[in-house]
């Protein structure tokens, strides 16, 4: 057999005796995302031994990739054709894999308007609890009937199975793209923008608003990057230029190779603002309806400040553990969800991460617990795989 086969007869003869045994597993690419979700259990079956590119077709849209290939190695290959993931998924490290970016299913800053990773996700192959090696999907975009398990796998963690092989769409590098600046723009105002222009026919690809409180004096900016064909990138600007300049706000157009490492930063989360004021913050993500007003979390009377993505629809703020009550009341009463992100530096240092008894994510329904609990049990029926980690 070739080392990769050896390597996946190993997985699977791990999983077998990891379901005998009843001793969990924590299937664990680059461990870029170790800080995400409940407890971490079970022994570590680290999956970057089996990597590489297995075919890439440029004029057909699509890549397949075994899971512990290093997803800046698979960018770097997109890249040389002109093609990319549109979802900009966030690395959070020098380690991440392809499969830990489907396990997790985290988009960047084009999620709006491109879609998740799972609405790329085209075909997989996985482990079960019972060690068979499946395969769902395929790769080309008409290949589903009956449940469509391959983008099930996507934002799954792992508890579902080994994911050991993904087929993922790819699209070209949009020709043309720009960012506007826009100062003085308030966060009320920048959500009334860009429901506006989410009504029109204009490129926008990613937005975020922020206030600054290092800008001289403190300020509140608004960016929106524009990418399609370059026509329609120039009328864009024209056209929304004039929107923020009827409202008093300063705009200024900037370059993508100027701004790109920006853009990079908020999607890895090395922003100032993602640094916490305070050793008892939690970073907070909450999901809510593009069109749900200014969210007025206060802790001790002081307003929690806020980063805004996705045309309104994700909302950072930092709060201590203690008002997970307060900030998930937020979220409930704007149509959304709050979860605990990442938790505070206090809270790191202790044993077992305390701030983690607050809760990491909304609690589903009776009805969709049910669901979710019987689908792993299909999957994973000695539950062996991530206990605890969603």
């Amino acid at each position: 057999m070739s080392a990769m086969q050896d390597t996946l007869q190993y997985f699977t003869d791990r999983i077998l005796h990891a379901s005998k045994s009843g001793q969990p597993l924590r299937m664990q690419g680059g461990g870029t995302k170790d800080f995400l979700g409940q407890s971490m259990q079970g022994e570590v079956l680290d999956t970057t031994s089996y990597n590489g590119i297995l075919s890439y077709e440029p004029s057909e849209l699509v890549i397949t990739v075994r899971c512990g290939t290093p997803l800046a190695e698979v960018e770097a290959a997109l890249a040389q054709k002109g093609q990319c993931f549109p979802f900009e998924p966030p690395h959070f490290g020098a380690g991440a894999t392809v499969g830990g970016m489907v396990a997790a299913g985290l988009s960047g800053p084009a999620r709006p308007s491109v879609g998740t990773v799972r609405d790329f996700v085209l075909g997989a192959r996985v482990i079960n609890g019972k060690g068979e090696h499946l395969t769902f999907g395929g790769q080309v975009m008409k290949n589903v009937a009956g449940y469509d398990v391959s983008r099930l796998l996507a934002g799954s963690w792992g508890q579902l199975g080994l994911i050991t092989e993904v087929s993922l769409k790819v699209l070209p590098v949009p020709p043309g793209e720009t960012t506007l600046v826009c100062a003085g723009v308030s966060q009320s105002q920048a959500l009334r923008l860009i429901n506006q222009w989410g009504g029109q026919p204009l490129p926008l690809n990613a937005s975020a608003w922020i206030n600054d409180p290092t800008a001289e004096p403190v300020q509140d900016f608004f960016f929106v990057r524009l990418r399609g064909a370059i026509a329609a990138v120039d009328a864009a600007v024209t056209k929304m230029s004039a929107d923020v300049q009827a409202l008093g706000a300063q705009v200024t157009r900037m370059d993508a190779s100027v701004v790109e490492v920006d853009w990079k930063a908020s999607r890895e989360q090395t922003l100032d603002f993602f640094q916490a004021p305070n050793e008892q913050d939690c970073l907070w993500r909450l999901s809510v309806p593009q069109t749900a007003p200014v969210l007025d979390v206060q802790v001790n009377g002081a307003v929690c400040p806020q980063y805004v993505e996705w045309h309104g629809a994700q909302r950072w703020l930092w709060a201590p553990a203690a008002q997970a009550e307060h900030v998930r009341e937020a979220a409930v009463k704007a149509g959304g969800h709050a979860t605990l992100f990442r938790t505070s530096a206090a809270s790191r240092q202790t044993l077992g991460d305390v701030d983690k008894q607050a809760g990491v994510y909304t609690p589903l329904s009776a009805v969709q617990q049910r669901i979710q609990n019987e689908l792993k049990k299909q999957f994973d029926p000695a539950g062996i795989f991530n206990p605890g980690r969603a």
